[in-house]
């Protein structure tokens, strides 16, 4: 009875201190979630693509939480690990995932050719986005079940390779809520306010550093309701749905930024959401 009591209590244990992880799906756009051989009691560090890697401990064994950029090709990857001044490296595999095509026609053609003034004012506002992408915060309880910012179908999901005006532009990087202009736009987990500011492509846009690499992005806002700096909590109103920036009608761009690889939203929702959302 007593050792049957200690299998029980050992149970239990392993469920009290397990991590929600996010949904493993290692193809370009998506995550990979790599177990780390190590009894260290201190978390290795972890790199890939020259970015530093969120590592977490679950169920007692420490992992990599690993976001693969949408360029990435499918086949063998490689994670660099760190223990000290020890390196070694691990392998995991890239799938290949085939995204549909969405064609899209944009009445501001400026949106689509940018002028060379509009072009050094995106260079500039990729760097100030760039840094709040790479920003690194020490995390141990990193937010990975997202809540979703605002309320309304899905209009556009991640990934689709996007022909604008007959011509091809970078794939999208995150979900279209297609929400009412005006709606409150949520915080998905707490964070802190990374960048905000109006910037050419997305209008009225919020960052936020969820730790760890993790970061979140709201744009084409109507308007902006927080600070760069402020400390956020699950749930507060960081703005209002608007279509500010290239859009072609209102909605919020949500998109998730892990290890500064823009990844699929979806993966951080808990399961069957996307779908309810996908059939409005």
């Amino acid at each position: 009875m007593k050792y049957l009591f200690a299998l029980l209590l050992l149970f239990c244990s392993g469920i009290l201190h397990a991590t929600t992880l996010p949904q493993a799906e290692p193809v370009p756009g998506g995550i990979a979630v790599v177990p780390l051989a190590s009894g260290d009691k201190r978390p290795p560090s972890a790199y890939f693509a020259g970015q530093r890697v969120m590592v977490l401990k679950n169920a007692g064994q420490w992992v990599a939480i690993v976001g693969i950029p949408l360029a990435s090709k499918p086949g063998t990857a490689t994670l660099q690990i760190q223990r000290g001044a020890q390196k070694t490296s691990q392998a995991f595999t890239i799938h290949d995932k085939n995204y549909t095509t969405q064609r899209i026609t944009i009445k501001d053609k400026r949106k689509v050719d940018p002028t060379a003034q509009d072009l050094k004012r995106i260079r500039r506002e990729s760097r100030i986005m760039h840094s709040a992408f790479t920003t690194w915060h020490p995390r141990d309880d990193v937010p990975l079940r997202l809540d979703l910012p605002a309320k309304g179908p899905v209009s556009s999901p991640f990934g689709l390779r996007r022909i604008f005006n007959g011509q091809a532009r970078n794939p999208h990087s995150g979900l279209d809520i297609a929400a009412a202009a005006g709606e409150p736009i949520h915080a998905p987990a707490a964070g802190r306010v990374a960048a905000v500011g109006n910037y050419f492509f997305n209008g009225n846009t919020v960052l936020i550093d969820h730790g760890q690499g993790l970061v979140t992005m709201y744009c084409h806002m109507q308007k902006i309701m927080v600070k760069k700096g402020q400390t956020l909590s699950r749930g507060e109103v960081i703005g209002l749905v608007g279509q500010t920036g290239r859009a072609t009608g209102p909605h919020v761009h949500w998109g998730v930024s892990l290890n500064n690889a823009r990844v699929d939203p979806g993966l951080f929702l808990a399961p069957g959401i996307l779908a309810k959302l996908e059939e409005k």
